[in-house]
């Protein structure tokens, strides 16, 4: 069934080449991770009855199928506790270009981990685990595995990682629970084996751990060009 909710979708955002977050978070949820309670507002009269159903304090993005990196344009709100904050994300998401919806959705709190994969010419599926956040490309502390992943290739990755002692919650920090990551890259694992012939990566960053939980904060799916037919 998985397979061919994965396809479905997939089919559906080719033209676009990505998979816009909410059908990423979708799909992601129906594979067993945990992602944030969420939902989507097309327009105004929406607002209160979403915030409502969530409750604050609250996260927004936008929806665009021409925005690809939402922060660069201005396209992300955190920590909105009112509607009318909400209200002022969802007027200023609208007039940027390719609006189509606004995702509104749960704040999370936890250690930032990236979790991805890319599909290797060589390899074929390769899975990442690393200290994520935005200081993701300057640490680049990370850890690779040839899907699909086992417990036993976990525990070896976030050994691997410089600052694995992070999730041990070191100096006071956030401790968080080994079973649960595991079970998060287990199941990242075979989502990415399921999808591995439909997809170029996937960035899931940041992964927010927790001692009760990782929920996936942020969803990126990159597909592959389509080729254009050629007249012979």
């Amino acid at each position: 069934m998985l397979n061919n909710q994965i396809k479905t979708v997939l089919e559906a955002s080719r033209a676009r080449g990505w998979v816009t977050e909410p059908d990423a978070k979708h799909l992601l949820s129906a594979a067993g991770l945990t992602v944030p309670r969420f939902t989507t507002v097309t327009e105004p009269g929406e607002i209160e009855s979403a915030a409502a159903g969530i409750g604050f304090p609250l996260a927004a993005k936008i929806v665009s199928g021409r925005i690809l990196h939402k922060s660069d344009h201005g396209g992300v709100k955190t920590g909105i506790t009112t509607k009318n904050e909400l209200t002022a994300a969802f007027e200023r998401f609208s007039r940027l270009d390719g609006f189509e919806a606004m995702l509104v959705e749960e704040m999370v709190s936890g250690l930032e981990l990236i979790i991805g994969a890319k599909i290797d010419e060589q390899f074929g599926p390769v899975v990442l685990l690393g200290i994520g956040g935005t200081g993701v490309e300057i640490y680049q502390d990370v850890s690779l595995r040839m899907a699909p992943v086992g417990p036993d290739d976990v525990a070896s990755m976030i050994k691997g990682l410089k600052a694995g002692r992070l999730l041990s919650g070191y100096r006071g920090g956030v401790v968080v629970d080994a079973d649960e990551l595991t079970r998060t890259m287990i199941c990242f694992s075979e989502f990415v084996m399921a999808s591995a012939e439909m997809i170029v990566s996937i960035d899931l960053n940041p992964v927010m751990c927790s001692v009760e939980k990782c929920v996936v904060a942020d969803a990126r799916i990159m597909l592959p060009e389509i080729e254009e037919s050629k007249n012979i």
